[in-house]
């Protein structure tokens, strides 16, 4: 069973209001007020002198618990939201990875699910562990990106992206924070451009609290876990008040979701899941056996949720 051994998380120093943001990529003040008062959002972390290898690399050297393990590593996922990261030929994965002893594993981007696709390449992980012989094999998981584009910094009306990384060290098997299920749900009649589609955007605002709920729902059916049964909900950080009205339509308590940050870290593409059960872990939030629930979504649009037991 897919074991998620151990997270860690770099985030940048410096913090940027949303109303800085908001200049820089031509957010009118109706938009901005609304991403403030409505959705909660404050500030985002950002690194504006920084690369996706200082982002990538100070999330690997937050994780100690690779040191002296690197020649385990057999697998190397970079879980990436936007489908190009860097210019030809620039390659900071393998960058990384040369600077790390981490040569010797196969290493490939896990990307085309969006801001879900964290929760994909742990699944994917897992898979690849599990035909392998020796039962101390390593998958390392990263996520983290620039955002280099105004593309890259907003999801029209919903989310103000942030940057954050974060790597994960997995296992085929473990006594911990074990992955129950995986279940998605993709809705390829969301594929296009939201800013430049309204009546798109309209219709994915309506029709996702149904989705997420029913992917939700069948992540805890694969499980045979209840949703009273969970100690946590940990949330992509795209805003608070999407979270208001999951809770209500799924009856689930809005003080068991990890939403603390949303307002001072933002949307961290892929990384949120790790980043919030980063948060989790170091507050004492989970005890040994307790149940929790990872959810997101991605533009496209794909949604995904997963239950893992701490």
């Amino acid at each position: 069973m897919t074991a998620l051994e151990a997270v860690a998380v770099h985030l940048p120093h410096d913090t940027v209001t949303i109303e800085a943001v908001g200049e820089r990529i031509g957010l009118t003040p109706r938009q901005l007020r609304l991403f403030r008062r409505f959705h909660g959002l404050d500030r985002v972390r950002l690194d504006p002198a920084g690369t996706l290898l200082d982002l990538l690399t100070g999330a690997l050297d937050a994780l100690p618990e690779l040191r002296g393990r690197e020649h385990r590593v057999r697998f190397v996922l970079h879980a990436r939201s936007m489908p190009v990261a860097s210019p030809h030929p620039l390659n900071p994965l393998r960058d990384l990875l040369e600077a790390r002893g981490l040569t010797r594993a196969n290493a490939f981007t896990v990307t085309h699910h969006a801001c879900a696709v964290g929760l994909l390449a742990i699944d994917l992980a897992g898979r690849l562990l599990a035909s392998e012989p020796d039962p101390d094999a390593l998958a390392l998981v990263l996520a983290g990106e620039k955002t280099f584009t105004p593309d890259a910094q907003l999801v029209p009306e919903t989310a103000i992206f942030g940057e954050g990384a974060a790597a994960c060290l997995v296992r085929a098997d473990g006594p911990r924070d074990r992955v129950l299920s995986y279940a998605v749900r993709q809705r390829p009649d969301f594929d296009g451009r939201l800013a430049e589609d309204p009546e798109l955007l309209a219709r994915y605002q309506r029709e996702y609290p149904d989705t997420m709920v029913e992917t939700i729902e069948a992540a805890l059916d694969q499980a045979g876990t209840g949703l009273d049964q969970l100690a946590l909900l940990l949330p992509h950080n795209v805003n608070r008040v999407s979270w208001h009205g999951l809770c209500r339509r799924l009856g689930y308590p809005l003080e068991k979701v990890v939403l603390d940050n949303v307002p001072s870290v933002g949307h961290s593409f892929a990384a949120d899941a790790f980043i919030n059960l980063h948060t989790a872990t170091t507050r004492g939030l989970l005890q040994r056996g307790d149940r929790y629930l990872i959810a997101a979504s991605g533009i496209g649009a794909t949604f995904s949720a997963m239950v893992v037991e701490h």
